[in-house]
Protein backbone atom coordinates (compact mmCIF):
# COMPACT_ATOMS: atom_id res chain seq x y z
CA UNK A 1 0.00 0.00 0.00
CA UNK A 2 1.37 3.44 -1.03
CA UNK A 3 1.65 5.65 2.04
CA UNK A 4 3.63 8.60 3.21
CA UNK A 5 5.92 9.09 6.22
CA UNK A 6 6.47 11.86 8.46
CA UNK A 7 9.37 12.46 11.24
CA UNK A 8 7.95 15.48 13.09
CA UNK A 9 9.34 16.26 16.87
CA UNK A 10 9.99 12.97 17.82
CA UNK A 11 6.31 11.73 16.46
CA UNK A 12 6.26 8.45 13.77
CA UNK A 13 3.01 9.09 11.94
CA UNK A 14 1.83 7.27 9.18
CA UNK A 15 -0.83 8.58 6.88
CA UNK A 16 -2.27 6.16 4.46
CA UNK A 17 -2.85 7.67 0.35
CA UNK A 18 -4.04 5.19 -1.66
CA UNK A 19 -6.87 4.03 0.54
CA UNK A 20 -7.77 6.83 2.71
CA UNK A 21 -10.70 8.28 0.24
CA UNK A 22 -12.06 4.83 0.60
CA UNK A 23 -12.19 5.02 4.21
CA UNK A 24 -13.28 8.27 4.13
CA UNK A 25 -16.13 7.38 1.77
CA UNK A 26 -17.26 4.16 3.74
CA UNK A 27 -16.77 5.80 7.33
CA UNK A 28 -20.34 6.40 7.97
CA UNK A 29 -21.50 8.77 10.42
CA UNK A 30 -19.98 10.13 13.78
CA UNK A 31 -21.48 9.29 16.99
CA UNK A 32 -20.32 9.72 20.44
CA UNK A 33 -22.81 6.52 21.29
CA UNK A 34 -22.74 3.41 19.08
CA UNK A 35 -26.30 2.99 17.48
CA UNK A 36 -27.74 -0.50 19.05
CA UNK A 37 -30.58 -0.76 15.91
CA UNK A 38 -30.66 -4.41 15.58
CA UNK A 39 -29.21 -5.78 12.49
CA UNK A 40 -30.15 -7.01 9.57
CA UNK A 41 -28.54 -9.38 6.73
CA UNK A 42 -25.37 -9.02 6.76
CA UNK A 43 -22.52 -9.61 3.69
CA UNK A 44 -22.09 -13.99 4.99
CA UNK A 45 -26.22 -14.18 4.58
CA UNK A 46 -26.44 -11.84 1.40
CA UNK A 47 -23.32 -13.74 -0.61
CA UNK A 48 -20.20 -12.51 -1.88
CA UNK A 49 -18.51 -12.78 -5.70
CA UNK A 50 -14.90 -12.74 -3.75
CA UNK A 51 -15.47 -14.69 -0.46
CA UNK A 52 -17.25 -17.89 1.17
CA UNK A 53 -18.28 -17.32 4.68
CA UNK A 54 -18.73 -20.34 7.82
CA UNK A 55 -20.80 -19.59 10.87
CA UNK A 56 -19.50 -21.11 14.02
CA UNK A 57 -20.72 -21.09 17.78
CA UNK A 58 -18.57 -20.98 20.96
CA UNK A 59 -20.05 -20.24 24.53
CA UNK A 60 -17.53 -19.32 27.60
CA UNK A 61 -15.82 -21.22 30.23
CA UNK A 62 -18.45 -20.41 32.71
CA UNK A 63 -21.71 -20.48 30.19
CA UNK A 64 -22.68 -16.57 30.49
CA UNK A 65 -21.32 -15.35 27.50
CA UNK A 66 -21.68 -16.80 23.59
CA UNK A 67 -19.78 -16.04 21.03
CA UNK A 68 -20.80 -16.21 16.68
CA UNK A 69 -18.08 -16.10 14.84
CA UNK A 70 -17.89 -15.87 11.16
CA UNK A 71 -15.17 -16.99 9.26
CA UNK A 72 -14.65 -15.39 5.78
CA UNK A 73 -12.33 -17.45 2.96
CA UNK A 74 -10.99 -15.90 -0.02
CA UNK A 75 -11.96 -17.74 -3.15
CA UNK A 76 -9.17 -16.34 -4.93
CA UNK A 77 -6.28 -19.37 -4.78
CA UNK A 78 -3.70 -18.57 -1.48
CA UNK A 79 -0.11 -18.05 -2.18
CA UNK A 80 2.47 -21.18 -1.35
CA UNK A 81 3.36 -19.90 1.55
CA UNK A 82 -0.30 -19.54 3.32
CA UNK A 83 -3.28 -16.86 3.05
CA UNK A 84 -2.56 -14.13 5.71
CA UNK A 85 -5.38 -13.86 8.54
CA UNK A 86 -6.71 -11.00 10.34
CA UNK A 87 -8.84 -12.14 13.53
CA UNK A 88 -11.64 -8.84 14.22
CA UNK A 89 -13.35 -8.73 17.38
CA UNK A 90 -17.02 -6.58 17.72
CA UNK A 91 -17.58 -8.90 15.00
CA UNK A 92 -21.79 -8.24 14.54
CA UNK A 93 -20.97 -4.93 14.02
CA UNK A 94 -17.88 -5.31 11.96
CA UNK A 95 -19.88 -8.12 9.48
CA UNK A 96 -23.08 -5.94 8.81
CA UNK A 97 -19.97 -3.04 7.70
CA UNK A 98 -18.26 -5.34 5.64
CA UNK A 99 -19.13 -4.60 1.88
CA UNK A 100 -18.05 -6.69 -1.49
CA UNK A 101 -16.65 -3.45 -2.75
CA UNK A 102 -13.96 -3.73 -0.23
CA UNK A 103 -13.66 -7.76 -0.29
CA UNK A 104 -13.18 -6.85 -4.25
CA UNK A 105 -10.08 -4.75 -2.84
CA UNK A 106 -8.69 -7.39 -0.66
CA UNK A 107 -8.91 -10.01 -3.73
CA UNK A 108 -7.37 -7.63 -6.38
CA UNK A 109 -3.99 -7.88 -3.91
CA UNK A 110 -3.46 -11.06 -1.42
CA UNK A 111 -6.96 -11.25 0.39
CA UNK A 112 -6.64 -12.60 4.44
CA UNK A 113 -8.89 -14.89 5.73
CA UNK A 114 -11.18 -13.02 7.45
CA UNK A 115 -11.98 -14.83 11.67
CA UNK A 116 -14.85 -12.14 12.54
CA UNK A 117 -15.48 -12.73 16.78
CA UNK A 118 -18.86 -11.42 17.54
CA UNK A 119 -22.03 -12.39 19.93
CA UNK A 120 -25.31 -14.35 19.59
CA UNK A 121 -26.81 -11.56 19.62
CA UNK A 122 -29.00 -9.36 16.76
CA UNK A 123 -27.37 -6.07 18.10
CA UNK A 124 -24.90 -4.73 16.57
CA UNK A 125 -22.68 -4.84 20.42
CA UNK A 126 -22.88 -6.98 23.06
CA UNK A 127 -21.88 -4.31 25.78
CA UNK A 128 -21.99 -6.08 28.91
CA UNK A 129 -19.89 -9.12 27.49
CA UNK A 130 -17.65 -6.97 25.64
CA UNK A 131 -16.92 -5.30 28.80
CA UNK A 132 -15.88 -8.01 30.58
CA UNK A 133 -13.90 -9.88 27.58
CA UNK A 134 -12.03 -6.98 26.41
CA UNK A 135 -10.60 -5.33 29.51
CA UNK A 136 -7.45 -6.25 31.28
CA UNK A 137 -7.86 -7.71 35.09
CA UNK A 138 -7.27 -5.37 37.84
CA UNK A 139 -4.77 -7.23 39.62
CA UNK A 140 -2.63 -7.39 35.99
CA UNK A 141 -2.65 -3.51 36.27
CA UNK A 142 -2.81 -2.89 40.06
CA UNK A 143 -5.60 -0.40 38.91
CA UNK A 144 -9.52 0.08 39.48
CA UNK A 145 -10.84 -0.94 36.32
CA UNK A 146 -12.87 2.11 35.08
CA UNK A 147 -15.09 -0.15 33.22
CA UNK A 148 -16.83 -1.50 35.86
CA UNK A 149 -17.31 1.96 37.84
CA UNK A 150 -18.07 4.01 34.79
CA UNK A 151 -21.15 1.68 33.15
CA UNK A 152 -21.47 -1.13 36.02
CA UNK A 153 -20.41 -3.91 34.39
CA UNK A 154 -17.92 -6.61 35.30
CA UNK A 155 -14.57 -6.25 33.56
CA UNK A 156 -11.16 -7.81 33.76
CA UNK A 157 -11.83 -10.95 31.66
CA UNK A 158 -9.26 -10.64 28.79
CA UNK A 159 -6.90 -13.15 29.81
CA UNK A 160 -9.72 -15.37 29.68
CA UNK A 161 -11.13 -14.81 26.89
CA UNK A 162 -7.53 -14.52 25.02
CA UNK A 163 -7.36 -18.40 25.91
CA UNK A 164 -10.95 -19.09 24.58
CA UNK A 165 -9.66 -17.45 21.51
CA UNK A 166 -6.06 -18.24 21.29
CA UNK A 167 -6.69 -22.07 22.01
CA UNK A 168 -10.25 -23.04 21.28
CA UNK A 169 -11.82 -20.38 18.59
CA UNK A 170 -8.81 -20.19 16.62
CA UNK A 171 -7.92 -23.88 16.07
CA UNK A 172 -10.88 -24.32 14.96
CA UNK A 173 -11.56 -21.85 12.58
CA UNK A 174 -7.88 -22.44 11.06
CA UNK A 175 -8.92 -25.79 10.91
CA UNK A 176 -7.76 -27.26 7.19
CA UNK A 177 -7.07 -24.00 5.94
CA UNK A 178 -3.71 -22.80 4.63
CA UNK A 179 -2.57 -20.04 7.04
CA UNK A 180 0.59 -18.13 7.24
CA UNK A 181 1.43 -18.32 10.99
CA UNK A 182 3.84 -15.24 10.38
CA UNK A 183 1.08 -13.34 9.20
CA UNK A 184 -1.39 -13.76 11.46
CA UNK A 185 -3.49 -10.17 12.96
CA UNK A 186 -5.63 -9.23 15.13
CA UNK A 187 -7.83 -6.37 15.28
CA UNK A 188 -9.92 -4.24 17.91
CA UNK A 189 -11.46 -0.92 18.67
CA UNK A 190 -12.71 1.24 21.89
CA UNK A 191 -12.38 -1.80 24.49
CA UNK A 192 -10.92 -4.10 21.82
CA UNK A 193 -7.76 -1.95 20.85
CA UNK A 194 -7.43 -2.28 24.66
CA UNK A 195 -7.63 -5.59 23.95
CA UNK A 196 -5.08 -5.95 21.29
CA UNK A 197 -2.63 -3.68 23.39
CA UNK A 198 -3.21 -5.95 26.21
CA UNK A 199 -2.44 -9.28 23.48
CA UNK A 200 0.72 -7.16 22.11
CA UNK A 201 2.11 -7.01 25.55
CA UNK A 202 1.11 -10.88 26.77
CA UNK A 203 0.82 -13.17 23.94
CA UNK A 204 2.55 -14.25 20.75
CA UNK A 205 0.14 -16.14 18.86
CA UNK A 206 -0.39 -12.42 16.80
CA UNK A 207 2.33 -11.25 14.78
CA UNK A 208 0.09 -7.93 13.88
CA UNK A 209 -1.59 -6.09 16.30
CA UNK A 210 -4.09 -3.24 15.26
CA UNK A 211 -5.24 -1.13 18.23
CA UNK A 212 -7.98 1.17 17.08
CA UNK A 213 -8.94 4.24 19.50
CA UNK A 214 -8.34 1.81 22.57
CA UNK A 215 -10.28 2.77 26.16
CA UNK A 216 -6.69 3.77 27.35
CA UNK A 217 -8.17 5.63 30.40
CA UNK A 218 -9.93 2.83 31.37
CA UNK A 219 -6.73 1.17 33.16
CA UNK A 220 -5.59 4.89 33.59
CA UNK A 221 -2.73 4.55 30.59
CA UNK A 222 -1.47 1.53 32.61
CA UNK A 223 -0.97 -0.49 29.34
CA UNK A 224 0.45 2.62 27.72
CA UNK A 225 3.22 2.80 30.30
CA UNK A 226 3.75 -0.84 30.14
CA UNK A 227 4.67 0.02 26.18
CA UNK A 228 7.82 2.00 27.15
CA UNK A 229 9.33 -0.70 29.28
CA UNK A 230 9.10 -3.88 27.07
CA UNK A 231 12.51 -5.71 26.39
CA UNK A 232 12.81 -4.94 22.72
CA UNK A 233 13.92 -8.46 22.06
CA UNK A 234 11.08 -10.32 23.35
CA UNK A 235 9.23 -8.58 20.37
CA UNK A 236 10.89 -8.48 17.54
CA UNK A 237 8.55 -10.62 15.82
CA UNK A 238 5.43 -8.39 16.05
CA UNK A 239 4.36 -5.11 14.70
CA UNK A 240 2.01 -2.66 16.49
CA UNK A 241 -0.18 -0.51 15.04
CA UNK A 242 -1.70 2.65 16.89
CA UNK A 243 -4.44 3.97 15.18
CA UNK A 244 -6.04 7.14 16.27
CA UNK A 245 -8.20 10.29 14.98
CA UNK A 246 -7.92 13.87 16.09
CA UNK A 247 -11.66 14.54 15.70
CA UNK A 248 -12.75 14.46 19.38
CA UNK A 249 -11.41 17.45 21.14
CA UNK A 250 -11.43 15.98 24.91
CA UNK A 251 -8.33 13.57 23.42
CA UNK A 252 -6.34 16.38 22.32
CA UNK A 253 -6.24 17.56 26.31
CA UNK A 254 -9.10 19.87 26.43
CA UNK A 255 -11.45 20.22 29.28
CA UNK A 256 -8.74 19.24 31.36
CA UNK A 257 -8.74 15.98 30.07
CA UNK A 258 -5.36 13.56 29.53
CA UNK A 259 -4.10 14.07 26.52
CA UNK A 260 -4.78 10.81 24.86
CA UNK A 261 -3.31 11.50 21.16
CA UNK A 262 -0.15 13.48 22.80
CA UNK A 263 0.28 10.68 25.01
CA UNK A 264 0.43 7.67 22.12
CA UNK A 265 2.29 9.57 20.07
CA UNK A 266 5.43 9.59 22.70
CA UNK A 267 4.85 6.26 23.77
CA UNK A 268 5.09 4.88 19.90
CA UNK A 269 8.08 7.46 18.97
CA UNK A 270 9.87 5.98 22.35
CA UNK A 271 9.25 2.07 20.84
CA UNK A 272 10.58 3.43 17.44
CA UNK A 273 13.34 5.05 18.83
CA UNK A 274 14.24 1.45 20.67
CA UNK A 275 14.02 -0.36 16.98
CA UNK A 276 10.74 -1.97 18.22
CA UNK A 277 8.13 -2.20 14.83
CA UNK A 278 5.60 0.33 16.19
CA UNK A 279 3.50 2.92 13.63
CA UNK A 280 1.11 5.39 14.87
CA UNK A 281 -1.76 5.69 12.48
CA UNK A 282 -3.56 9.56 12.64
CA UNK A 283 -7.05 9.70 10.68
CA UNK A 284 -7.46 13.41 10.63
CA UNK A 285 -10.79 14.67 11.72
CA UNK A 286 -11.98 11.17 12.42
CA UNK A 287 -13.97 11.11 15.57
CA UNK A 288 -13.84 7.81 17.90
CA UNK A 289 -17.37 6.24 16.42
CA UNK A 290 -15.90 6.80 12.70
CA UNK A 291 -12.60 4.89 14.12
CA UNK A 292 -14.63 1.60 14.43
CA UNK A 293 -14.99 1.16 10.03
CA UNK A 294 -12.11 3.29 9.46
CA UNK A 295 -9.67 1.72 10.98
CA UNK A 296 -10.16 -2.22 10.18
CA UNK A 297 -10.86 -1.24 6.76
CA UNK A 298 -7.66 -0.22 6.90
CA UNK A 299 -6.26 -2.99 8.77
CA UNK A 300 -7.76 -5.44 6.08
CA UNK A 301 -6.13 -3.56 3.23
CA UNK A 302 -2.41 -3.46 4.98
CA UNK A 303 -2.77 -6.69 5.35
CA UNK A 304 -3.65 -7.70 1.47
CA UNK A 305 -0.76 -5.09 0.78
CA UNK A 306 1.99 -6.60 2.55
CA UNK A 307 4.61 -8.80 1.02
Amino acid sequence: MNHRRYYKKGRFMVVHLSAFFFILMHAGNSYSRPDMTPLGPNIADKGSSFYHFSVSKFDSVDGKRHYKVWTGIPDKTPPASGSPVLYMLDGNAVMDRLSDELLKKLSERTPPVLIVIGYQTALPFESSARAYDYTPSVKENNTQNQATRRYDRQGGGSLIFRHLLEDTIALQAEKNLNINPAKRGLWGHSYGGLFVMDSYLSSSFFTRYYSASPSLELDNFALLKKLTMINKKEFDNKQLYLMEGDGDPKKNGEDKTPDVLGLTRKAVSTLHSEGVSATYWLYPGFTHGQMFTASFQSALLQVAASD
